[in-house]
């Protein structure tokens, strides 16, 4: 027998209306442990308020969405489900022939489309949001500690002078080569500004490379405004920069779109750099809607279980934390993947598939006992 468009609407209907509610709050939930956590970072901090912490909180809640985004779906997945069998409607549908794969179809369809609208739309959003939060957290809770920019395979760097009092120094080399554990910079230009950022002066070299404590700044020329362009053989630039630090701050995965990401990993390993967090970032966003899907199957399978055979609330108790057990897989294999220990398609589609085939075992169970 073929599910009623009717009926089919109606648990579509249900489950997302509900699945759109446990999002909103564990989204309000999660960003207020965030914000907590903010202001336990700006304590001792007189010069930054309360409405500081507030923005950069409401600038990660596109970012907090996606990540939330199948947990949510799961716990309104287990309540709208729970209530559909509670009061008797899926208990009636099925004794009427109807199979659970066919009124499942439509809320597990409207799950992939909000994991889809998660990769293609909000993902832009997020990207330039985060940025955003990201640079006024570096302003506000982390001193200005630098900031980096990697464009059309060049390295733009900022950061401080110690030769100038409260000045700056921004560092762009036109081509970056790695050789082993030292980074190279070819045709650099480091532009030293004041406290102000007036311009103080600017020095061209022909390669620039990083050591610890200094970038070495070789067949260099300092040009001034008060004074006539000086060659200098070899300078010496204090810094606090590492080639770890830098390869880690090189546009993080999270701020950059599901469009940007495939044109930005071309550009790192030209340059050399590693790419791999890139990569597990654009993989995880092209297995979310395949997850968003699957945490429905999930769902249904914990929670369908007849009122009259008890152990209901140890059933979805059992869903909760079978989604609790794939976050934390997939933070897991997502490490793994980042390290390079096992292949990144690999670490980004696991918790997608053990889910499925933890779905797909428990609904046939249910289907045919």
């Amino acid at each position: 027998m073929w599910i009623t468009p009717v009926l089919s609407l109606y648990v579509g209907r249900v489950f997302l209306a509900t699945a759109l509610a446990a999002l909103s709050a564990l989204l309000a939930v999660v960003a207020l442990f965030d914000l907590i956590e903010l202001m336990r970072r700006a304590s001792g901090r007189e010069e930054v308020g309360f409405g500081d912490l507030a923005t950069i909180t409401a600038l990660k809640l596109p970012f907090l969405a996606i990540e939330i985004l199948p947990f949510g779906i799961l716990l309104g997945g287990l309540i709208a489900f729970w209530r559909l069998t509670r009061s008797s409607e899926l208990i009636v549908a099925r004794a009427a022939g109807v199979s659970a794969w066919q009124f499942l179809a439509v809320p597990m369809l409207a799950a992939v489309a909000l994991g889809a609208l998660a990769t293609v739309a909000l993902s832009p959003v997020s990207a330039i949001m985060l940025a955003r939060a990201e640079r006024l957290d570096q302003a506000l809770l982390r001193g200005g500690a630098g900031a980096f920019g990697l464009a059309g395979g060049g390295l733009w760097v900022r950061q401080s002078d110690p030769a100038i009092p409260g000045g700056s120094a921004i560092i762009r080399g036109r081509r970056v080569e790695l050789a082993g554990e030292s980074l190279l910079l070819r045709g650099v230009s480091v532009f030293r500004l004041e406290r102000d950022d007036r311009f103080h002066s600017r020095i061209e070299a022909s390669e620039a490379v990083l050591e610890p404590g200094r970038w070495v700044l070789r067949e260099a020329a300092a040009v001034a405004v008060d004074r006539p362009r000086e060659p200098i053989a070899e300078l010496a630039l204090p810094t606090e920069l590492t080639l770890e630090r830098l390869e880690e701050s090189l546009a993080p995965p999270d701020t950059l779109s599901f469009w940007a990401l495939p044109r930005f990993i071309a550009l790192l390993e030209e340059a050399g750099f590693s790419s791999r967090k890139h990569r597990l970032r654009f993989q995880s966003l092209l297995a979310l809607p395949l997850l968003a899907g699957v945490m429905v199957l999930i769902a249904a399978g914990f929670s369908m279980r007849p009122a009259r055979r008890g152990g209901v609330g140890l059933a979805i108790g059992a869903g909760v934390g079978a989604g609790v057990a794939l976050f934390v897989l997939a933070k897991v294999v997502g490490e793994f993947g980042g390290s390079g220990t096992i292949p990144v398609t690999l670490a980004a589609w696991t918790p997608a598939g053990v889910g499925l085939a933890l779905a797909v075992t428990m609904l046939l169970h249910l289907e045919d006992g």
